[in-house]
């Protein structure tokens, strides 16, 4: 994420955002743009095409809103380590608590853990025991962790919590996944061991005899004695492909066909100051060793059990290509001189050589230790995020270029200097561009790149939303602005390879930004407006630009078609129109050099609107503004359709295949689109 939203000329002799009795409508400046209905005529040529890049749409991944510590990773325990009040002891246990008084039991850290970078663990002093003159009370004495907001345990599901244990005697934990107080037992479990006097892994396999969206972690004893605890999880066994994600939250991106992964930030990946910066050599190996590290620009604690290698897994996992982007020795508050950054750029090879190295060389080796002897197909790079204006990052960047470009030629190098509007200074493969601003002023920019040289770096457009009074949390207002900024961006893919929309993710209980594409909690989650508006463009990447001409005095709408071919070999005409004006529109397509079939019954119409432009999904109705599927009647080379004022409408028209050529060479000017 920006550390400040980017700022665009407002266009006002275009739009105009109208709030009246607190309703809100977009108001069009031009007069004959007020009739009741208007007409417009779309005229699409089959044979004038241009393949658009495999890459074009993907995702941009950032540890942001809790969206991997407490979101995508499943990880159900928050401050595992007992690392996250820092490395002075005693220290804060948050949000771990205690069950049992100071009578009973004595709670406090020390530094004596066996993991080296992990020093700090959990000393209980248990003052009570099952008999004697003080007794523990009843389910004994310890502690409990709540994980990130509730932990979600489900009937029927099973759980692994992995815990490590020393003590001076014999030990008798109850280890229990129980209702945020306490009172309903959900699983149980116990940890019996007669000698632990050195610190001892402990597993145990927890079936939920109930259902509950609010639980917590418990481990109490009512045995007299001290006891340590270390490096406590807890995580579903049903993960996605088991490499440890949520199910349902990776299934939401799964759906948009992302064809790439940019992470893992974004301000994560710079920090506040470099010292608190995500460093991704923190971040591999077995979890237990990893330190974790507060991120002081969205102000929470991460483990870092969603590491370096697991971003890699993921992207793996969903058949898409990672882009990595690695801290350039530059921080919000400080950065390295250039002469000194030559360290920073080790460790960025030292994360290719992991990535990609043979399993033999230094750092492939530690990858494959950890179940991936294969390299991982890693080919993009971005150098910093959005450190074009910092003193250094010039220097700092040509000693990343030359150092990566000589040891790994194939890579695709990014640069955080935005070459739209101007020839960069310095070498690179791509230019990174960002905007946020207001729907107006987004929709307005359909045409950004139209006069972009089409020489030199390709576009990355890596961060993109309306945000502000605009979006709220989420508006069918701001979805609308973006799909037309996406339809600019699709008709100009021959200089924008890639475009992803941010943040992906929010955890309902910790809003840092809005809006979010996918909103969660720990049993929840839907997709506002501007994730649907994805599902509209997943077929476009790989498929064929072609000629679609908009023939209007409107300001207020704008098209693009594309050819595409689903999974069982048909291939489909797809029409996409976005509606930015309040009132409906009687459109006339007309197409010419394409074969269409006469099975109407494959070809469909999908709409994204809602009675009013502010409507938002939420936990309590999730799909309020979703798309609705019709099969489309009429089709056929013309077609009179009607466009529902503000709305996102796309056509898909069964093809005759054969008839589809794919092209091999750009016969689509920019100026006929």
């Amino acid at each position: 994420m920006g550390e400040k939203m980017s700022s665009c000329k407002t266009s006002c002799s275009v739009l105009l955002v109208c709030f009246i009795v607190g309703l809100c409508s977009v108001c069009q400046c031009s007069a004959a743009e007020v009739d009741a209905n208007q007409t417009a005529n779309l005229i699409i040529n089959g044979s004038s095409t241009r393949p658009i890049p495999e890459t074009l749409f993907g995702i941009f991944f950032e540890e942001i809103n809790h969206a991997g510590a407490g979101g995508i990773w499943a990880e159900l325990v928050n401050n595992r380590g007992f690392e996250a009040g820092g490395q002075n002891t005693p220290s804060n246990i948050d949000p771990w608590s205690i069950i049992g008084d100071q009578s009973s039991l004595i709670v406090s850290t020390d530094r004596s853990s066996c993991f080296e970078r992990n020093k700090v663990a959990l000393r209980m002093d248990v003052l009570c025991d099952s008999t004697g003159g003080s007794i523990c009370p009843a389910g004994g004495v310890g502690i409990y962790n709540p994980g990130f907001w509730g932990m979600n345990i489900e009937q029927g599901k099973a759980y692994k919590v992995v815990l490590y244990v020393r003590s001076l005697g014999s030990i008798n934990v109850s280890v229990s996944l129980t209702s945020s107080d306490g009172s309903q037992i959900l699983a149980s479990a116990n940890i019996v061991d007669s000698d632990v006097s050195n610190w001892t892994k402990a597993e145990v396999q927890l079936e939920a005899k109930g259902t509950n969206p609010n639980s917590r972690l418990q481990l109490t004893t009512s045995r007299k004695g001290v006891i340590w605890f270390d490096q406590v999880s807890a995580m579903p066994l049903d993960t996605y492909k088991g490499h440890g994600f949520r199910n349902e939250l990776i299934e939401m991106i799964d759906d948009i066909k992302p064809q790439f992964v940019r992470f893992p930030g974004g301000c994560f990946v710079e920090g506040e100051w470099l010292r608190n910066a995500f460093r991704w050599k923190e971040s591999i190996g077995p979890w237990e060793d990893r330190p974790g590290h507060f991120g002081d620009v969205w102000m929470y604690w991460t483990d870092d059990g969603l590491g370096y290698f697991e971003f890699l897994q993921l992207t793996e996992d969903l058949g898409a290509r990672p882009i990595w982007v690695f801290n350039n020795g530059i921080s919000h508050q400080d950065q390295v001189d250039t002469t000194a950054v030559s360290p920073f750029v080790q460790e960025a090879l030292d994360g290719l050589e992991f990535a990609r190295g043979d399993s033999n060389s230094k750092w492939g080796s530690v990858r494959a230790a950890m179940g991936h002897p294969e390299p991982f197909d890693l080919k993009y790079v971005a150098v910093g995020n959005e450190d074009c204006g910092k003193k250094n990052y010039r220097g700092n960047y040509i000693k990343f270029y030359n150092a990566i470009r000589s040891a790994y030629p194939d890579i695709k190098i990014i640069s955080n200097c935005d070459g739209s509007s101007r020839s960069l200074d310095h070498p690179a493969d791509y230019y990174d561009y960002h905007v946020y601003t207001s729907a107006s002023n987004l929709f307005s920019m359909t045409r950004q790149f139209d006069r972009t040289s089409r020489t030199g770096p390709k576009a990355f457009v890596s961060e993109y939303a309306v945000t502000g009074k605009d979006a709220g949390t989420g508006s069918l207002l701001a979805a609308l602005a973006e799909a037309g900024f996406l339809i600019g961006l699709e008709k100009n893919s021959d200089i924008v390879e890639m475009a992803s929309y941010a943040p992906l993710f929010v955890n309902a209980n910790d809003r840092r930004w809005s809006p979010d594409a996918i909103v969660f909690n720990s049993s929840m989650h839907y997709g506002t407006p501007s994730y649907w508006v994805q599902k509209f463009f997943r077929e476009s990447s790989g498929a064929t630009l072609l000629d679609a001409k908009l023939q209007t005095n409107s300001s207020t709408l704008v098209a693009s078609a594309i050819t595409w071919q689903s999974s069982d070999g048909k291939t489909y005409l797809k029409i996409k129109i976005v509606n930015f004006g309040n009132s409906k529109v009687n459109l006339k397509v007309s197409i010419y050099g394409l074969g269409l079939s006469s099975q109407s019954s494959g070809s469909t119409k999908t709409v994204l609107t809602s009675s009013n432009l502010m409507d938002e999904n939420s936990f309590a109705n999730p799909k309020k503004v979703v798309p609705a599927q019709t099969t489309l009647e009429n089709a056929g080379k013309d077609m009179d359709v009607v466009l529902s004022p503000y709305s996102l409408t796309s056509f898909d028209l069964l093809t005759e295949s054969n008839n589809i050529r794919m092209p091999q060479t750009d016969s689509l000017s920019r100026s006929s689109i």
